[in-house]
């Protein structure tokens, strides 16, 4: 009997520590960047500012921050935005958004920044390139 009991006690308490989340569900979604501004002239070790630009679609998107890799010499940037998932979510037409990227290269010469412009209809990957010499 007190085995009985203890089995019930602990699928009691298994199931009563299973909690829903609270608040609203939320993902992490890739956005194509639509333009970028780069400065006329890069530095090694130091914050170089870049302006890049991008459409947000709807109203339950929010920036997130930047997906970015190294590749020796290559970087890979696009955007990383929340999305709140909610049914009051509003489409939104030419939303564009601006944010910053610091871009610190550690060591001078020519860097390729390819900037993340979507996927063509077989899905293939498509990039805006910029070769940029750092000094």
């Amino acid at each position: 009997m007190k085995k009985l009991i203890a089995l019930i006690c602990i699928i009691v308490l298994s199931i009563s520590c299973t909690q829903e989340p609270d608040g609203p569900r939320v993902h992490l979604e890739l956005l194509k960047v639509e333009s970028v501004v780069l400065p006329t002239t890069f530095t090694a070790n130091a914050v170089n500012e870049i302006e890049v630009t991008y459409s947000k679609p709807s109203s339950c998107h929010g920036f997130e921050g930047f997906y970015y890799t190294k590749d020796i010499d290559t970087r890979t940037i696009a955007v990383i935005n929340y999305v709140i998932e909610e049914q009051g979510c509003l489409p939104l037409l030419n939303q564009l958004e601006t944010q910053v990227l610091r871009f610190k290269p550690a060591t001078a010469g020519t860097y390729l920044l390819k900037f993340w412009k979507g996927k063509d209809a077989n899905g293939v990957n498509l990039y805006e390139e910029f070769s940029v010499v750092v000094q």
